[in-house]
């Protein structure tokens, strides 16, 4: 193991045992979120695909300017009262913002007018952020990307990059025309058109010098502008006066305990050798130290972030810590393993108080590391979570405000709309991560994610077990999760085995303890992935020794959703195993869906009926979990919604009396339900938006409810876990 490698595992230790003293620190929480398409006109199409790339704020920190690339428009937020920030309009515009930067009274905003890649163009306007009415437009020449305002507003600097054509030989540069940076002065916000400066980057990196691509630039409190190259894995420094004053290569990194292959498992067994930074947004530490997110392009990405001296020095090089932390808390990308992980792309510097906190955002696992710079390097404080793919970031001291912009949008699949989320630092504890995996004995994190079902150690209180679904269908696990922490724990992970070898084929949606020291699981199947529908059994070592397929009563009528939980009751030879199917089957009754009963002794299967709650317009109902506590068994029904449009997220139970099964292929009884809890008010209660899948409910010995959510292994999701306790029952 490198030194590096060996510096950044202890520093994500040492991370773990300041978690605690972090938390007498004041920490940042989220206390609102905006959903973009609520900007929208009354007399647009509400499905009109939107995002919320760079974010910006006045100086009086009550109104947030963003951008929309894909609607052409600016937009505004009012977060006067930051808890719950309104719509505040928007400016459309003749081409697409890739930028935006408050000065005084007006917002920059840099636009792409190119026709092509070849024949690149682009502009700079001044918008009033009080009437929205522009006040200037100047003509760049060129494809814009960054813009910054120097702090003291007299001139601001622009990034024109030019970028690349990825479907031309693979998106290898050189790709002219070469990108370049402009400098405008700047009076009163409005831009001197008549002098503007280009600033000629071409000869100074190595990697393709005749093409430099600028992606961001910021400014320092001595007028001194930092770009980065992105392509061109290089970092310079320039005057206002457009003279270059330094320049440096951002270099090459070595990582170890990595997972560099998208397979279905979380494995920080790789390694990689001379990965180019290739940074994306750079800031300013003071005058004299710049922060780099190393997101990569087509060569590199490393996965971290990188603190350089001005003259080029790395003070500081995150290696793999930051990417450990989004693992840790369930945020690790597996699809993204083979490309460049968490992708650390935003970054925002300021000073709250007497701390200077540096804020990196992950595009692909929807966090923001929140680090304090100190005298001994960048101390991990907290992880944030964020909309879908985090783009931009600023950061209001004034208010104790930082506000987070993510970009992606999936209302064609009926998924969650772009956000901008508000946090406050203030007193108290740190509302997330709610579950955190540990470091196992090689010193990496438990990867985990995609949890699908819950049960109670039937002798320790707060001891429960979880099981991750076919999202990792390399590495179906047992989670031991103690929940007397806060947040909760998972302390071990062990796998399922099949013959002494990691299990494949599964799709676990269930887990129930047999008492000894084994489990019962239920496996939801897809005919058409070739993964069964079945009941299995492992022993206390993981591995199975029964596999129960269904019979030919239940079989003809399967469907894609199967079995979504199971619970044991009775024991020896009266035990009997429910499972509820998740929805209706071939010969279910619309709106209802069945509860099935195996006995392991004597094989008889049976069912009962259960109807499901209405679904909401273009949507559907199922159940997610079964679970035994007393005389009752708790199932949770949800809908396939998220955000605004979740209306069914419940807890339910059905009187073990009601459980009489009839024998498949006749009649079956329907059951009657009571309402325990509505969830929906718990999943508002973190300030983000309602997450779709509440997949896991048990019942501790002490009689306590716990609820855990499903992330979707990270994948068209932010990657927010949410457990939490509903009390005794």
């Amino acid at each position: 193991m490198s030194y590096t490698s060996r510096l950044l595992a202890a520093a994500s230790l040492s991370a773990l045992a300041l978690s605690s003293a972090a938390l007498a620190d004041p920490v940042f929480n989220r206390i609102s979120s905006f959903a973009v398409n609520s900007n929208l006109s009354a007399d647009e199409d509400q499905k009109t695909v939107t995002s919320v790339e760079i974010v910006t704020a006045s100086e009086d920190g009550n109104t947030l300017v963003y951008s929309d690339s894909p609607a052409r428009r600016i937009g505004f937020i009012d977060i006067t009262d930051a808890a719950n920030p309104k719509p505040a309009g928007f400016v459309k515009l003749d081409g697409e913002p890739t930028s935006v930067a408050v000065a005084g009274g007006k917002v920059l905003v840099a636009i792409n007018t190119s026709k092509s890649k070849v024949e690149p163009s682009g502009t700079l306007l001044a918008v009033d952020i009080k009437d929205k009415s522009v006040a200037a437009s100047c003509d760049l020449g060129g494809q814009p990307d960054s813009v910054a305002v120097a702090p003291d507003g007299s001139f601001a600097a622009i990034a024109i990059e030019n970028e690349r054509d990825e479907d031309l030989n693979d998106g290898v540069i050189p790709q002219m025309p070469a990108g370049y940076l402009s400098i405008v002065k700047l009076k009163d916000g409005v831009a001197d058109c008549a002098a503007i400066i280009k600033v000629d980057l071409t000869g100074l990196a190595a990697v393709a010098g005749d093409d430099p691509e600028p992606e961001f630039v910021d400014i320092n409190g001595n007028n001194e502008i930092a770009v980065t190259l992105q392509e061109n894995n290089h970092v310079v420094i320039v005057g206002a006066d457009g003279k270059v004053i330094s320049h440096f290569p951002a270099g090459l990194v070595d990582l170890a305990g990595v997972d560099t292959k998208s397979e279905g498992a979380i494995t920080f067994t790789g390694e990689k050798k001379g990965v180019p930074r290739e940074p994306d947004t750079v800031q300013w530490i003071g005058n004299d130290r710049l922060l780099v997110a190393n997101e990569g392009d087509y060569e590199g990405g490393s996965r971290g972030f990188t603190i350089f001296k001005r003259n080029g020095e790395v003070e500081f090089d995150s290696g793999m810590g930051f990417e450990y932390q989004a693992a840790l808390a369930g945020h690790y990308p597996e699809r993204r393993s083979r490309a460049k992980g968490v992708e650390p792309e935003g970054a925002e510097v300021k000073q709250f108080g007497a701390d200077t906190f540096l804020f990196v955002l992950a595009e692909r696992a929807s966090v923001v590391g929140v680090y304090k710079d100190t005298d001994k390097g960048p101390q991990f404080m907290q992880l944030l979570p964020t909309g879908l793919s985090p783009e931009g970031a600023v950061a209001i001291p004034q208010r104790n405000l930082l506000a987070v912009s993510s970009e992606v949008d999936l209302v064609e699949d009926g998924g969650v709309r772009p956000h901008v989320m508000l946090y406050q630092l203030g007193e108290g504890t740190a509302a997330y991560p709610t579950i955190l995996s540990s470091m196992d004995e090689k010193g990496v994190p438990i990867g985990w994610g995609a949890l699908s079902g819950l049960t109670a150690d039937p002798e320790k209180e707060g001891i429960l077990y979880a099981v991750n679904d076919s999202f990792y269908s390399m590495q179906p696990s047992i989670f031991t999760i103690d929940a007397n922490q806060k947040p909760a724990r998972i302390t071990e992970a062990k796998r399922i085995l099949r013959s002494g070898q990691t299990a494949q084929l599964l799709d676990i949606e269930g887990i129930v303890a047999d008492g000894k020291g084994g489990f019962w699981l239920a496996s939801e199947g897809r005919s058409d992935t070739m993964v069964p529908h079945g009941i299995l059994h492992v022993n206390d070592k993981g591995e199975i020794d029964q596999s129960i397929g269904l019979p030919p009563e239940l079989a003809h009528a399967e469907t894609r959703y199967g079995f979504e939980g199971i619970t044991a009751v009775g024991s020896g030879d009266d035990l009997t195993l429910w499972l509820p199917v998740q929805r209706e089957w071939a010969d279910d009754e619309k709106g209802t869906v069945k509860l099935v009963s195996y006995k392991p002794k004597s094989k008889e299967w049976g069912a009962v009926r259960y109807t499901l709650d209405a679904a909401p317009e273009g949507g559907w109902v199922g159940l997610s979990e079964i679970t035994l506590h007393g005389d009752f068994v708790y199932l949770i029904e949800r809908d396939n919604q998220v955000g605004e449009k979740a209306q069914v997220k419940k807890l339910y139970r059905v009187a073990l009396a009601d459980l009489k099964p009839a024998k498949l292929g006749e009649a079956l009884p329907v059951v009657n339900k009571e309402l325990v809890r509505d969830l929906l008010p718990d999943l508002k209660s973190t300030a983000g938006y309602v997450i779709e899948k509440v997949e896991g409910f048990t019942v501790d010995k002490a009689g306590n409810g716990y609820v855990v959510t499903d992330n979707d292994g990270v994948n068209d999701s932010n990657g927010e876990t949410l457990f939490w306790s509903i009390g005794k029952l």
